[in-house]
Order: C-alpha cells, then structure tokens, then sequence
C-alpha cells in the first residue's frame, strides 16, 4: 500500500482532544495484538499486565523548548517565530537559526524583526511555507535564556488555545513527558505522556527493565505529506543520541529472549536507524531522516505504544509498517467507533 490516499481516514472533529484527561495513566489504551489480529479496550494504567520480567521499555526523554516567540517587523507589522534549530550547548549572542515565520506580509531579506529583551532577528533567507533562516542578536542573553523567558510551548495548530494563563501553565507540564531531561524538540513525543512516577514504579516492580534515549522531534516529522507515492517523502534530519548503558542494555535484551518496547515513533526510528547486522544497536550521537513504510523490516523492536496519528501522516506510515496495514485501518475504525481521543493529547495503543 504505497498511494498516499490509503492512508487517509475520517475523524469527527470532536475526537481531536483539546485537554490532557485528568491524570496521565486513566488515558483509554486500545490493545492490538498481530498474532491474532484482535483488539481490547483498556486504560494505559493496565500496561503493567501485558510486559513482565525481561522485558524493556525505551523512552525519549527529550524536552520540549517553548519556542514560540512573537516579534514586530521594521513596519509595526506582528510576526509569529517558532524557531525549529535548537543546538546543544549555544550559549553565544548571536545565532543563526531555521524558523517557521508568520505574518501578514513575508519580510524580505534583510529586514529585522524585533523581540522582547532588546532582541533582533534579522531575514537571512526565504524558503518555502514559511521557512526562514533568521539572524538572532543579544546583548546580555542566549538564545536559550531568551527563549525560556518570553517563548511559548509550540502545541500543535489542532489544539486551539484562547489568552488564558491557566491553560498555559497546565501545558507546560502536560507538553512534557515526567522523564524530559534534554531540551531541544519543538514537539512532545506524546506516546510518552501518558506515562507517571507510579506507574514507572508498578512496572520497575514486576521486572520491566526502562531505558532512555534522546530524539529532538523536529518539523520534518509533520510535514504534510505531498507525493502520491509515500516512498517518495523525505524527513528532515533529527538529532539523536543513544548512550553507552542504553544501547547495552536494549542488546542484552535481545540477547536474553525480552522483548523491547519503544514508547513512541521517535524510538523506532532511532533504534531502527543505529542497528547494525555486526553490533546490535550501536552507541553514539548522530541524525536521522529514515522513513518507515510498509515492507520494512523491523530488527529491535517488538512492541509498540504510540498515540492515534493524524491521516496520510508519515507516522501513519509507520505504524502501519509495524502493525500491518489491515490491522492498522482495523484498529482506527475500532477507535473512531469507540470514541476514542485523537493525537497529541488523546489515548494510546499498544501494538503487541
């Protein structure tokens, strides 16, 4: 199935989750076992049933950056920034970044934005569809500081949010998953959301084995897809880093008989980028661009926990690819029918 509308579905508006539920775990988890193409309605505080002794979770711990700033042009004109480039360790007063820019009018070349903090943005370049290489210049601050005093978390344009503080502070801590350690995403990877403390206990306590890496989650991940063959998308590359202990540990896994679970789309594609046929999953710091389609062949992960995803998406592609396309359109009728939530904010599957 490679035609991009094979992968197209309806949603009622009204299961596109606006909110968190009030607790992480009560979210609703549909449970989609391949070997026998059955479905069950559970919540994801019932996960610990389903993994046992050696088996491994491995989680992004991956922070969202409130980079969404707001900046007037030369003309008086307001501009909407998402800055997409978030590299590790730049502290200087001057940076270059790529950029998601909105305004009533493209800048040119040239021109200069201005923001809060005595900070400027001056046009570099035009892309397409709004992307723009921007220019940022400080006198006493980071991009990193600027960006923690005055930017907002980037929520995804199907959240809709009104000027309410409340709801700011609720998502800055629900746009976060309770293991985010290193910043540098522009979105959650929101199969992780779901997770709390406790229940990171309760499956500690039965011998579930948990490990972390780190994917920053960019915008290539949800850029529309515009070809009629989906082999022909492209990603834009992530930053990846998989430590000594974690990739050690998902290969004594495997070695072992466990199974290995990735909690998101961001974990397969990380694990699936850094196998080797010689080493396993190799150890290191690196990028990756790789997109999953039916046909491709899994080499480290066996199970899958992963939110519903949006039509003809690429992480669409992907759960297909690892549930099976008939059991993947199975499994999406069966929620829109049991109205379950949608996306970011919305339920889990767990992909057995």
């Amino acid at each position: 199935m490679v035609k991009i509308e094979d992968y197209n579905y309806h949603l009622p508006e009204a299961l596109i989750a606006q909110f968190p539920v009030d607790k992480r775990d009560h979210s609703r988890l549909l449970l989609v076992d391949r070997p026998t193409g059955s479905l069950a309605d559970r919540r994801f505080f019932d996960l610990p049933s389903f993994l046992g002794p050696g088996d491994l979770l491995v989680v992004n711990n991956t922070r969202v950056v409130p980079a969404r700033v707001f900046g007037q042009k030369e003309s008086g004109g307001k501009v909407e920034v998402l800055v997409l480039e978030h590299p590790n360790g730049a502290d200087c007063r001057e940076e270059s970044r790529l950029c998601l820019l909105k305004s009533s009018r493209r800048p040119k070349p040239g021109s200069r934005i201005f923001f809060e903090g005595s900070v400027t943005g001056e046009i570099e370049e035009i892309f397409d569809r709004g992307l723009t290489r921007i220019s940022f210049k400080a006198d006493e601050k980071s991009m990193a500081e600027f960006l923690a005093e005055n930017g907002i978390l980037p929520l995804p344009p199907y959240i809709k949010r009104s000027k309410d503080a409340s709801l700011d502070m609720l998502d800055k801590e629900r746009y976060q998953t309770v293991y985010a350690e290193r910043a540098g995403a522009v979105a959650a990877p929101t199969a992780g959301l779901h997770f709390t403390e406790d229940l990171i206990t309760a499956l500690r306590a039965k011998g579930v084995k948990t490990a972390p890496l780190t994917l920053h989650v960019g915008y290539g991940t949800f850029k529309p897809v515009e070809t009629e063959d989906i082999r022909e998308h492209r990603l834009g590359e992530e930053q990846f880093v998989i430590e000594p202990h974690t990739a050690k540990l998902i290969n004594e896994t495997r070695a072992d008989g466990g199974r290995v679970f990735a909690v998101g789309t961001t974990v397969v594609r990380t694990l699936e980028t850094a196998w080797t046929e010689e080493k396993g999953v190799c150890a290191g710091a690196g990028k990756t661009g790789l997109m999953i389609t039916p046909g491709f062949q899994f080499h480290v992960v066996d199970g899958l926990i992963t939110n519903f995803h949006l039509p003809r998406s690429s992480l669409l592609f992907l759960v297909s690819a690892f549930a099976g396309f008939a059991l993947t359109k199975k499994a999406y009728a069966w929620a829109v029918g049991q109205q379950y939530r949608f996306y970011s904010y919305g339920d889990a599957m767990l992909i057995l």
